[in-house]
């Protein structure tokens, strides 16, 4: 029970899990900001709807909307008024000017065929230059004003310590004709611009409902539209979209007979069935508005909104409410995390993310453009990222335990160059790992007579012993890159060419130099322990070349790396032979035709190993080819040695050492 809460415990807190539970905090994070409309939020989407727009960059707008600017160079005809000459330009002298020339153009324009002139001027009060000024204005709205839109705007009023929201319109200086107002006032999204179409007061606020610039210079121009699906503003373009249309003129062009005889107006033919909008564009007016797409003039962003509902483009969310966008960013980023999860690779799942973040951004830029229909992009594209970072970091660290433990495991039973190979190709290893079938050279070394000197030598002098003779016995192995397979009391098991193979000559040479490296140190520890007056050991070593199985072998509490197969088997068997056979190194037959060119050896001919059908084919080795036999000759002398040693323990008339 204690081992399954500490397993679980270790498993939460591992990094991969860790990376799991910010996939899921994210996602949950994320939903709740947008079920929230958070402002931060909201300016976060609305900055990438700006993007949007800026990288669709500006379109033709439609040629039946003009934009009469009240610009710069309107404002300086005053200067070229001459009472011969330019009669015209005299209204145009003061800084606010006669309100004549409001009237002259309204009788222009729809004399010339304009649909509608809408005017984007607040006419809310009497004008400068005295009652018969506004009366000429007045007659002329008499005469034409059903063809006409004028400003309207709620505004806020300070009376003593309350705010009121009034009503400021035209219509207590002039007489409108009826469903002439429009009102100008947008939704201003605070820093981000005015993206969205005109508001309305509260239902409850006792105010006159009048609609927007937009749809009533649509509705006195007679011109049917339909229902807008959302209040979003399809913007046709920036600042000045209009000019490079050529559909934007300085507003004196009107009152001035020579333009308005241009080539271009062509005394007026050019107005025939347009909406004409009448508005300020010089900043000294101060109507200049940041927007989606940034700052332009406010009779722009009325040209681009009559637009937008021209050509049924208002722009609308996918979906009802804030709530149901919540559950689809978290239905959305969780999916898109557990998708990211079914990858291994920290590297690829990061890169997934990028992939689906900015196909996402893809999506949603298509739906916006090409359908005016708002998807929530940036919260879940900037989750779904988040969601590739938080994995790439816990990865990144997960991986770097599982090689620093992978490490300190492997360094104790395998050669240092192949604990490298191995920890830079870690996903090789894990199908490894998982079985693998492939050919090594497997060793078995056992030290003779071990049972009855465990029996005679004090325990802790025995283990002193035993580790020090084992400590010697890995060395040698792991010189020539063996892998330690485990240790069968005072037996070891090795293997060459598992797990990494240096190739089947490469693999079985390693055996043999390991195996006469062992001879050569246990004749050194011999020296020592005879200096110690301690019995010295002597050992037997088997090796066998083929196909063995290997992988990870064991319950899921426990498991180890192993080999197992009839390679193995022989190999064991093999080792046991080297008592009968009186030697220490002996090889079968497959190793030996692989390295025959390369040892010198004797014969043994034929042999049956215990619990296997058939004869094996052994062979002693003396040592590599040309190498002096002094040391394999000192070697026997030893092992009858020992063997004596071992034969007079058993029959007790040897005294032991105590500790």
């Amino acid at each position: 029970m204690k081992a399954n809460i500490k397993n679980k415990f270790k498993a939460l807190s591992s990094p991969k899990f860790i990376g799991y539970a910010l996939i899921g905090a994210i996602a949950a994070l994320s939903a709740i900001a947008t079920g929230l409309e958070l402002n931060e939020v909201q300016s976060l989407e609305r900055q990438t709807q700006s993007a949007f727009f800026n990288w669709r960059g500006p379109i033709a707008p439609p040629k039946d909307i003009v934009i009469l600017a009240i610009d710069d160079l309107s404002l300086r005809q005053g200067e070229f008024y001459d009472p011969k000459t330019r009669p015209f330009l005299e209204p145009f002298r003061t800084t606010t000017w006669k309100r004549v020339v409001y009237a002259q153009a309204l009788e222009k324009l729809v004399k010339a065929g304009a649909k509608v002139v809408s005017f984007d001027i607040l006419f809310v009060t009497p004008g400068d230059h005295g009652a018969a000024d506004d009366g000429k204005f007045q007659a002329a709205i008499a005469k034409y004003g059903e063809r006409a839109v004028f400003a309207a705007s709620y505004e806020f009023t300070q009376i003593g310590e309350a705010n009121i929201m009034q009503l400021a319109s035209p219509e207590g200086i002039f007489q409108l004709k009826p469903n002439t107002l429009g009102l100008i006032n947008f939704r201003p999204e605070v820093t981000d611009g005015i993206h969205r179409l005109g508001v309305q007061p509260p239902a409850d606020s006792g105010l006159p409902i009048v609609p927007t610039f937009a749809a009533s210079s649509l509705n006195v121009a007679k011109i049917s539209y339909p229902k807008p699906k959302g209040d979003g503003i399809y913007f046709f373009g920036g600042a000045d979209t209009w000019t490079n249309a050529r559909q934007q003129l300085p507003f004196y062009y009107v009152i001035d007979p020579y333009n308005w005889n241009s080539e271009q107006l062509q005394g007026g033919k050019f107005f025939k069935d347009k909406i004409v909008l009448i508005g300020a564009t010089a900043a000294s007016k101060q109507d200049i508005q940041n927007s989606a797409m940034g700052r332009m003039a406010g009779v722009e962003i009325h040209a681009n909104a009559i637009a937008t509902l021209m050509q049924g483009k208002s722009m609308a969310g996918l979906f009802a409410n804030p709530m149901q966008e919540g559950i689809f960013t978290l239905l959305f980023v969780g999916i898109s995390g557990a998708i990211l999860c079914r990858f291994k690779r920290p590297t690829t799942q990061i890169l997934t993310a990028f992939i689906i973040a900015i196909a996402w951004f893809g999506i949603g830029y298509v739906s916006f453009i090409y359908t005016s229909t708002i998807l929530p992009v940036a919260i879940p594209a900037i989750a779904i990222s988040l969601n590739g970072i938080a994995l790439l970091t816990t990865g990144s660290i997960a991986a770097q335990i599982d090689k620093l433990l992978l490490r300190r495991t492997l360094e104790r039973y395998v050669a240092a160059p192949i604990v490298e190979e191995i920890i830079n190709q870690p996903e090789g290893f894990r199908d490894l790992l998982e079985g693998h079938t492939l050919k090594a050279a497997v060793l078995f070394s056992d030290i003779r007579g071990f049972t009855t000197l465990s029996s005679r030598l004090p325990a802790k002098l025995l283990i002193q012993q035993l580790n020090t003779y084992l400590g010697g016995m890995v060395d040698a192995i792991l010189e020539y890159q063996g892998t330690i397979d485990k240790f069968i009391g005072d037996a070891i098991m090795a293997e060459f060419g598992s797990p990494v193979s240096r190739g089947e000559k490469a693999d079985a040479m390693n055996a043999i130099n390991a195996a006469l490296n062992m001879r050569l140190a246990l004749m050194e520890l011999r020296k020592v322990w005879q200096s110690e007056n301690k019995i010295p050991f002597s050992n037997g070593i088997g090796i066998n070349y083929g196909e063995v199985t290997v992988g990870n072998i064991g319950s899921s509490r426990r498991l180890e790396y192993a080999v197992i197969g009839d390679t193995v088997n022989v190999a064991s068997r093999v080792e046991g032979m080297t008592k009968e056979l009186e030697t220490d190194i002996v090889i079968t037959e497959s190793l030996y035709e692989i390295v025959k060119d390369e040892i010198d050896v004797v014969d043994f001919g034929d042999h049956a190993l215990k619990g296997r059908v058939g004869n094996v084919r052994l062979y002693g080795v003396i040592g590599l080819k040309g190498s002096d036999r002094q040391i394999y000759d000192q070697v026997h002398n030893d092992l009858k040695r020992h063997t004596a040693v071992i034969d007079i323990l058993k029959k007790g008339q040897l005294p032991t050492r105590r500790e």
